[in-house]
Parts: C-alpha cells; structure tokens; sequence
C-alpha cells in the first residue's frame, strides 16, 4: 500500500506519542487538523498512525480523500474500502467510494455507494447531493421525496441544508423548473457564503501581485529541448477546461496531471531559493513520478502564473479557456465548489472574478501572445472538428481522429464536469443563462460596465 508524500515518522508526532496523550487524543488532534485544512500536517498523522498498525476506520478514510486530491485514485480506492471493512455501516465512507467510483467512470458503481450511505444513513445529506448530479439509474428515485420533504431540513446544520438545497435546485433544474432551481440556488449560496465568506478580494490582490511579480522575472534560457512538453490549462471553473485536457490526453504521449496545486507550490519554494535552484526543476520534482515527455496542468488560477509560466518554464504552452461570461457565471453558481473557491457563492463577486481574470490574460496575452492560446468553448462545442484541429496544429502535433472524441477517454477525472466530460462533445448547455435571467440580472449589470459586454446582453 502506498504511501504519502510527505516524510514519515516526524519527530514531533512521535514526542506526541511519547506524551501524555491518549491514541484517540492524538488522532483527534489530526481530525481537526484536517478539517482546518492543514492537510500535509494531518497527513503526517496519519501515516505514522498507518505505519504503527492502528486500525481506525477514520484514519483510512481522511487518508483516502487526501489520495483522492492527489490524483491517486487507485490507492484512494483501497484505502477507503478499507475504511468501510473496519466500519460496514461507516455512510460517509460508502459515500466517499461513490466520488472515487464516479471519477473513474464507473456511474453505476457510483450510484450503488450513493444510495447505501442513503440506507445506512437516511441523513446522509452529501449522498442526496451526489445522486441529484447523476442521470439515475433507479427509475423510482426513492430518495428524491425525503430530499424535498420539510422534516429533511429539521435539526440540519447549516452546511448540511446548504448541501440539501443544492440538491434541490439540480433536480429541479433536470426538471426544467428553473424558477424554483433559482430559489434553492439563492438560499444554497445565502448559506454557504455565511460559512465561507467570499475571497474575491485576495484572490484579485494576488493576481495584481503576480502581474507584477512576472515584470521582475528574468527569462530562463535553459534550452528547451532538455526539458519535457508542459502544457498548463487555464481559465475559470466551467470554462471548458476538462473537456480541453480529455480532448490533449486522447494522445497517448500525454499524461493528464488534472488539477493539482504543483505549480504554485514550486513557485512558493523558489521564492524562497531563487538563488540556488531553477523554477522548472522544482516543478519537475514535484511531479517526478510522471514518465512522460508530455503532461498538462489544469489547476484553473495558474491564469495568475502566466507570466511566471512563460518566462520560468522552458518548453511551455498555455491554453486559455473562456466562455460566455453569463453561461460561464451561471454553472459556477450552480457547482457546490470546495474550499479556495469561495468567491463562487456571490453572483457579484463571480462577475468581478470573471473580469479581473480577463484583464490579467489579456495583459499576458500582449507580452507572450505566441505561448497562449485562445480557445473558446462556444466555437469548440458548435464546430468540434476545426476548433480542435486548430489546437493541434497549434500544439505541433501530427492530426488523429481519436481527438474528436475525448468522451471515449478513459482517464479519472475528479471536477464538478466529471459526468458531463463523459458524453460526446454538445452545445447543450450555450444560452443556458436565459432559463435564470431574472437571477442573473446583477451580473448582467456588472458585465454592461466592460466595452466587450455593454451591447451583448441589452
């Protein structure tokens, strides 16, 4: 059974072992860890705790989901059924398999854990917000009457009425009801912004900052040919971003990182050791286990690293992924998204988001046009088959038919376009705003104030 990353049998851990501290005291200690989101301190728990032969069905399942993040989905799967072989009845674990079954396109198997947390748990609230994101298999839908009865919400945490309304609103947004999907959307949001206030504000000051943290960088002259193909995808969430990296890694050359915080994590380190070691090669270590001349990069605020990006790594290329800024806004408000995202439940702040982003890529695009490429999913989705040899051609890649066809790929893929990226390629969802116009009226006003926009929605 494989590992984490981080070191193991940290010496802290261990005078914490060595103290006065009870097992259950100590794994508490890495529990809250965890849910502060210290994950690589947590992690250290528990790989100690792993290491020693403790069997924690608790332990297992944190460890599973960290694999999960990570991309591991394989050692993910193992350790959560073990999780669930210590504690049968454990409903979040059986839910937790359905996520890692759902990433690696086994939707059947997906919707099975799902509706077991909901039998082992009829509160399982987290079960009922996954199922309502599926095309469900069981025709009578049992679950669906406890999910809009008024008793589901009695003695509710917050988090987990916020969590039942977003189920809500994705039925009745299957069901085309899209005044009631609107209401349940307002309160979702109302909700989870009182959890998770918004970090619009941060995350514009950290763009800024990196704008002008890339005017001071000195370009890397290393030679190109020494280092493999890098191909970062970037963008807002819902831009189209996955469908790209399904459409790139249908080359077998490719392998497909997902989105994984490496980047801006080997940017930290190097802010602190410029002087002694090179950017790309920090990079590289961070995903060394990679045998590939080839491999894209889809954490979405690598938009904010293009400048780094593009004089700091040799033998890159970014694709920049947009879309209408109002269908665009709409689906990111709809998308329950997790932590670091917390802007997404304001309509205002998505819209703001939505802008700074392009002013930042914009002004990229003027100083490394010909290491950016526009894509936009509009074009993408109505006329697949020039759009898509228009990338490859950009990529320098020799052409194949197997491009058309990304929904065939058979990598994991772990974002709220998981379902979706496993259909053929529709134009489904273009215009799809107009269902909740009264809705998006706030950020139609916003978006009247950008030279690009003022005549768009009038």
């Amino acid at each position: 059974m494989k590992g984490f990353d981080e070191k193991k049998n940290s010496k802290n851990i261990k005078k914490k072992l060595q103290s006065n501290l009870s097992k259950d005291e100590i794994i508490n200690k890495a529990l809250q860890l965890h849910s502060q989101g210290n994950v690589d301190e947590a992690s250290k728990y528990y790989q100690f705790f792993i290491n020693q032969g403790f069997a924690d069905h608790r332990i297992f399942l944190n460890s599973g989901e960290i694999l999960k993040d990570l991309g591991r989905l394989e050692d993910a799967e193992i350790w959560i059924r073990r999780a669930i072989s210590l504690k049968p009845d454990y409903a979040i674990a059986h839910n937790n398999l359905g996520n890692i079954l759902r990433a690696k396109n086994k939707l059947k198997e997906a919707e099975s854990c799902y509706c077991r947390a909901i039998i082992l748990n009829p509160d399982c609230v987290k079960a009922y917000c996954n199922l309502s994101t599926l095309t469900s298999t069981d025709k009578n839908k049992i679950w669906e009457p406890k999910l809009f009865s008024e008793s589901f919400l009695k003695n509710k945490s917050k988090n987990d009425q916020m969590i039942i309304f977003f189920a809500r609103a994705n039925i009745l947004h299957k069901r085309t009801n899209y005044k009631e999907s609107a209401k349940y959307l307002k309160l979702a949001n109302q909700l989870k912004i009182l959890i998770r206030p918004s970090n619009s504000a941060s995350l514009m000051k950290k763009s800024k900052l990196l704008l002008n943290e890339s005017n001071k960088a000195n370009l890397n002259l290393k030679k190109e040919i020494n280092y493999p193909q890098s191909i970062f995808i970037v963008g807002m969430p819902r831009s189209g971003t996955t469908l790209t990296e399904s459409i790139i890694s249908m080359n077998y050359k490719v392998f497909a990182l997902g989105e994984i915080n490496a980047f801006e994590r080997s940017f930290q380190e190097w802010e602190r050791n410029k002087d002694k070691v090179d950017l790309i090669d920090l990079y590289l270590q961070r995903i060394n286990k990679i045998k590939s001349n080839i491999f894209t990069n889809k954490w979405l605020y690598n938009y904010q690293y293009a400048g780094i990006i593009s004089t700091q790594i040799p033998n890159s290329k970014i694709i920049h992924c947009y879309r209408n800024p109002l269908d665009n806004i709409l689906s990111i408000y709809r998308a329950n998204f997790p932590m670091g995202n917390e802007y997404t439940s304001s309509l205002v702040d998505c819209a703001h988001i939505y802008l700074d982003q392009k002013r930042v890529m914009n002004e990229y695009k003027k100083r490394f046009r010909e290491n950016i490429y526009d894509l936009d999913y509009e074009l993408l989705v109505k006329n697949p088959d020039k759009e898509i040899k228009l990338l490859i051609k950009w990529l320098g890649w020799k052409w194949n038919k197997s491009y058309l066809k990304p929904h065939l790929n058979q990598r994991s893929v772990i974002t709220a376009s998981d379902v979706q990226v496993r259909s053929k390629i529709n134009s489904k969802s273009i215009g799809g705003w107009k269902n909740y116009k009264e809705m998006m009226k706030p950020v139609i006003e916003i978006l009247s104030q950008d030279d690009e926009y003022k005549k768009l929605y009038c």
